[in-house]
């Protein structure tokens, strides 16, 4: 580790209370949202292991037919990425991430909830670095999850890093964090594949394939620090709720996804979620337009797209769009 990430972490060591981790490397504000737990380098270059538990039950990602919702475990991953990023190459707190796409395929039989928190390990391998001088300008980060030495989840994110004065020019009146809340009442909780309302970011439209986003700056989730547009992951949760619908009232579980952000999804322009009736491989199309304009689009599908094999093994070596 560099000598900034090494005194950054260290004068935020107690912010947290995961060994090594402070909740602003895995940009979460609530310690039972963050699900990565320590991190170390290992023997080959631009890979570490990374450490992480996903608790018995959360109130935003529950179990579903007792296992774990496949988007706590993209979530995971995603975190695990921005630590090593923060960590690893000593990127500032102060820089944007930006999401240009997420795959994740998780096998489902392999991640039934215990009685207890299930412990996982997190091989996180960079590449395709593009520097600006000492720090990371873009990177692709993949991800192999495993769980008592079987591979449970794959994943991988392409990401570029903003500096803040960049990233203000880039946004220019946009830039400054809002509240809102979306005036538009929601679908039916078990339509969307929810329980409670407050957690239905869709909302109908007199087309039954398309809905309208939906967006609460004050969701204790979704939200952890001021936002100025809306996150990829909310996106992705809409996404998810949108194939739900559309499958109703058949239960829509997404063990596979991909999503792909063209820009940045504002607060105060109506966003239009399309789905489409499942196509020839079984996969759900999601997309997002505001003002006619691609926000994102997204496959998701009820088996793994990257067809993760179940391995036994450990982790090699010992030691538009914000994410």
């Amino acid at each position: 580790m560099s000598d900034a990430a090494q005194c950054t972490i260290s004068e935020q060591r107690g912010e947290t209370g995961r060994p090594g981790v402070p909740l602003a490397f895995v940009h979460r504000a609530r310690g039972e949202d963050a699900f990565v737990t320590d991190w170390q380098r290992t023997a080959a270059e631009g890979s570490f292991a990374v450490s992480g538990r996903w608790p018995g039950a959360h109130p935003f990602t529950p179990s579903v037919d007792l296992t774990y919702d496949p988007l706590l475990v993209a979530e995971t991953m995603r975190q695990a990425g921005i630590l090593i990023v923060h960590a690893a190459y000593a990127l500032p707190l102060e820089y944007r991430f930006l999401l240009s796409k997420l795959r994740y395929s998780c096998v489902p039989e392999l991640l039934r909830v215990d009685a207890w928190p299930a412990d996982v390990d997190i091989l996180v391998r960079c590449s395709d670095i593009v520097w600006r001088g000492l720090r990371p300008r873009s990177m692709k980060v993949a991800m192999t999850v495993r769980r008592g030495g079987n591979v449970v989840a794959r994943g991988d994110v392409d990401a570029e890093f903003i500096n803040p004065g960049t990233y203000v020019r880039l946004r220019g009146d946009r830039a400054v964090p809002r509240s809102w809340v979306s005036p538009a009442a929601p679908v039916r909780p078990l339509l969307a594949g929810r329980t409670r309302a407050d957690d239905v970011l869709i909302a109908p439209t007199p087309d039954p394939c398309q809905w309208l986003l939906r967006v609460d700056t004050a969701h204790p989730v979704l939200f952890q620090g001021r936002k100025d547009h809306v996150p990829g992951m909310l996106l992705l949760e809409a996404a998810r709720q949108a194939a739900s619908a559309l499958r109703s009232p058949t239960p829509f579980v997404p063990a596979g996804g991909e999503i792909t952000f063209q820009r940045y999804a504002e607060f105060d322009v109506p966003c239009l979620i399309r789905a489409e009736r499942p196509a020839a491989d079984g996969g759900i199309r999601i997309s997002g337009e505001q003002n006619g304009a691609p926000v994102f689009s997204a496959t998701l599908q009820e088996r793994a797209l990257l067809d993760p094999p179940v391995e036994a093994g450990t982790l090699v070596g010992t030691g538009g769009r914000s994410m």
